[in-house]
């Protein structure tokens, strides 16, 4: 009965979504009732949602087997966090957590907004309404996760064991809080289209729903990488595979809207930039959804592989994304410019990061999709793989990245480049100081990895000395320059920890890429190996059944340079329901470095197969996304995120009727 009452509360929430976007378009202008109701039926369309989800997360932990996607994709022997896990494991559980986010951030509005003009709440709520509509009706009509069988069996199928891992609660979740989350920028986009009201109050109120979206994003990605990292075995982090490049661009394109949104905010300029990027970024993020689950791409990220329900998908697609960019080209001609700036000042390096961001991902949306055109017009089946990425992407960044510093430092409307790089002329030193010792570390080689840390070191001191010029360390006693830096907006420790994360990140990819150490080997018990100082001995193998698997343990004894020993262990596993082998690597971590063993197939006469990596400094690369996603949580602390735009004052009039 409880599947039952989650899928007549989903049917419910449709209908709802349907009343709530065309009562809210057709009466957005002055209506008051028709505010309130829209504004009541988005809270209600989450609690209606919200119970549709726990209803499926309720048979799928009380082993319901005449559910037929707990049949599918769920098993009595799986531990309670899998199976809670394995709801969102497929496709129709995993919409169905799209819809549940896409309510949840229109009731949050809903709930938040009270600083928003009516007119344009009702707008966004409206908007935000038709695409709850169209999604849940593609649940529902499509890809029901309700369905019952009779008779139901005694058990299920289970989870793809590579999905069978705490990676699984995390990712997908923080993933649809980012690129779903944007829904919401995409519907003040199109409220401010219909309104034509475009200014800097409206890139005030969009913002915080921008940095909570890209935080999200930021470490669903992050979270993503890490679980690729150390559950597919393979000892990679990144390979630009199509299905990680469509939650890569959104977060592209989400990055330009974050600081072309502060230009609107404070000079009141940019605004046809920053409404195209509002769209641009959820229809990008609509374009993943495509990817992961019309079945052109094989991946272990995709969802399923349903060519009729992909079709589904690009037909809405079309028409949201269409339809927005048919009333853009209709409104921009209508906005106005804003304020106006020179060249050289904030907004001009704004614009620039910008074109940086936009151009990037042009290059990652051009390399992932052009197969795919390629072969749906001539059959010719290519691949673009990661030298084209790197390359292309590379050199974007680099000059991007080279830029950074300047950006904090200059004024806004017109700035002095000269006078800028001479109060960076510390970091500048600072910078090369650091790169010199690191150069000599290193033994002064002929690569580009040195350069790549430079940079890395070069962004990261940038950001530090953004804080000390403003605390005025050096031009004011440390007293004063102390209370200053503890007086300093949060918005400006937020930018300080971002750009800071940025340079972390870059350093840790420059490290675990050009730095790392493989070896490829067989072992046989008693028998060591050294790899990059650290001595391993394979001391044989035991028995690993777990609830649900049974499998071979490799143990490992590792001796490291300053003697850091540590045992380590890596696993081969079957999981009898599928019959699927999985292998779970041994990772051990020192600092921000890590050793990282594969035990592989038989070799001989008791030998072993055994992969092993060591990966200096790979941490820093989640370090730094973690500092970004930080940068941006803690902007939202800050006081001007939680207030309204101001009001215009009100004209006064003498008592004899001329304006004052």
């Amino acid at each position: 009965m409880t599947i039952e009452l989650g899928h007549f509360a989903l049917i419910l929430a449709f209908v709802l979504a349907i009343a709530q976007s065309g009562i809210g378009f057709a009466f957005w202008r002055g209506n008051a009732l028709a505010h309130r109701f829209v504004s009541h039926a988005a809270i209600l369309q989450f609690a209606l949602v919200g119970l549709a989800f726990a209803a499926l997360i309720q048979a799928f932990v009380a082993d319901d087997f005449s559910l037929r996607l707990a049949t599918e994709h769920s098993h009595s022997l799986q531990p309670m966090l899998y199976k809670i896990t394995s709801v969102w494991g497929n496709h129709e559980g995993s919409m169905l957590l799209f819809v549940l986010i896409l309510v949840l951030f229109g009731a949050a509005v809903s709930a938040f907004g009270h600083n928003l003009p009516a007119e344009l709440k009702t707008l966004v709520l409206s908007n935000q309404g038709l695409m709850v509509a169209a999604f849940s009706g593609f649940v529902l009509f499509t890809s029901n996760p309700f369905w019952r069988l009779d008779p139901a069996p005694f058990d299920g199928n289970e989870l793809n064991p590579v999905l069978q891992d705490i990676g699984l609660a995390i990712h997908p979740p923080l993933l649809y809080l980012g690129y779903v989350g944007f829904s919401i920028c995409f519907s003040f986009a199109v409220a401010a289209l219909v309104s034509g009201k475009i200014d800097a109050a409206w890139a005030r109120w969009v913002r915080p729903w921008t940095l909570a979206s890209w935080a999200f994003l930021t470490l669903g990605i992050a979270m993503g990488s890490y679980w690729a990292y150390y559950e597919l075995g393979w000892g990679g982090w990144w390979i630009w595979d199509p299905v990680e490049n469509a939650s890569f661009l959104p977060w592209l394109s989400g990055t330009a809207l974050l600081h072309s949104a502060v230009v609107m905010e404070k000079r009141n300029a940019l605004k046809i930039w920053t409404i195209f990027l509002a769209i641009i970024t959820f229809s990008l993020s609509l374009l993943g959804t495509f990817l992961v689950r019309s079945g052109i791409l094989t991946s272990v990220h995709s969802f399923a592989s349903d060519p009729t329900r992909g079709m589904v998908i690009l037909t809405m697609l079309g028409l949201f994304i269409g339809g927005a960019f048919a009333l853009f080209a209709l409104r921009a001609s209508a906005l106005r410019s804003g304020g106006l700036f020179a060249p050289i000042s904030r907004e001009g390096a704004l614009i620039l990061n910008n074109l940086f961001l936009s151009a990037a991902t042009a290059g990652v949306l051009v390399g992932t999709l052009y197969p795919l055109v390629l072969e749906a017009l001539t059959g010719a089946r290519i691949t673009v793989g990661a030298p084209f990425f790197d390359l292309t992407f590379g050199a974007l960044m680099v000059p991007l990245l080279l830029l950074i510093p300047f950006g904090p430092f200059l004024a806004w409307k017109r700035g002095d480049l000269v006078a800028v790089t001479q109060r960076l002329m510390g970091a500048i030193i600072v910078t090369l100081v650091l790169s010199l010792l690191v150069f000599g570390f290193m033994g002064f080689p002929v690569t580009l990895a040195p350069i790549g840390l430079a940079i890395g070191i070069w962004v990261m001191v940038g950001a530090i000395a953004d804080l000390f010029d403003r605390a005025a360390f050096g031009r004011s006693q440390l007293g004063q320059s102390m209370a200053r830096l503890r007086g300093l907006p949060r918005i400006v420790w937020s930018t300080t920890l971002a750009h800071f994360g940025m340079g972390v990140t870059v350093i840790g990819v420059v490290c675990a890429t050009a730095f790392q150490t493989e070896l490829v080997t067989s072992m046989r018990p008693g028998e060591t190996i050294d790899i990059s100082g650290y001595a391993i001995t394979y001391e044989g193998e035991a028995q690993a059944n777990g609830p649900n698997y049974t499998g071979e343990r490799g143990m490992f004894f590792i001796d490291g340079p300053w003697g850091n020993d540590r045992t380590l262990t890596s696993e081969r596993r079957i999981y009898p329901a599928s019959g699927t082998p999985t292998t779970e690597a041994g990772i051990r971590t020192y600092g921000f470095s890590q050793m990282y063993i594969q035990f592989g197939e038989r070799f001989g006469e008791g030998g072993r197969v055994v992969r092993l990596w060591h990966k200096p400094y790979v941490l820093l690369i989640w370090l730094g996304t973690i500092l970004m996603a930080s940068g941006a949580l803690v902007s939202l602390t800050d006081r001007r995120m939680r207030i309204g735009a101001p009001a215009a004052a009100r004209r006064k009039f003498s008592t004899t009727g001329a304006e004052q």
